[in-house]
């Protein structure tokens, strides 16, 4: 089990003041992160940096995030990372298709920070 102190979350959220409430979370619990606002970016990233998890919101600009997941899980460099939803638009529906696209956890906006990294801990612990 790597502790929490040594995880690097890249963020994937177009909305900077949504990168910033998840950066802020994360440095609460002394986990490193870098940001991003496009899917395109966050496969430019992810090609240069190891990451322990991603936390993508679904509904980014071009490439949303079910494409994002469906083209990490189809590479098999990422298709065993754990990798957390998250948007602002919550339905039961969007919640199944984010899970079924290979999601290892969701979550609605707002983030409670809590359960957020408590989840966050049990995906990576998993792996």
């Amino acid at each position: 089990m790597i502790p929490m102190n040594e995880w690097h979350v890249l963020i994937v959220e177009d909305e900077i003041d949504g990168q910033e409430v998840v950066e802020a979370i994360l440095s609460y619990f002394n986990i490193s992160a870098d940001k991003v606002g496009t899917a395109e970016d966050a496969l430019h990233l992810l090609n240069q940096n190891k990451y322990t998890a991603a936390v993508i919101d679904l509904g980014l600009p071009a490439m949303d995030g079910i494409e994002l997941i469906t083209n990490l899980r189809n590479d098999s460099a990422y298709a065993a990372m754990p990798c957390v939803a998250m948007t602002a638009f919550h339905s039961s529906q969007l919640k199944q298709q984010a899970l079924a696209a290979g999601f290892d956890a969701y979550f609605a906006k707002p983030l409670d920070d809590t359960s957020f990294v408590r989840e966050l801990d049990r995906v990576i612990s998993r792996n």
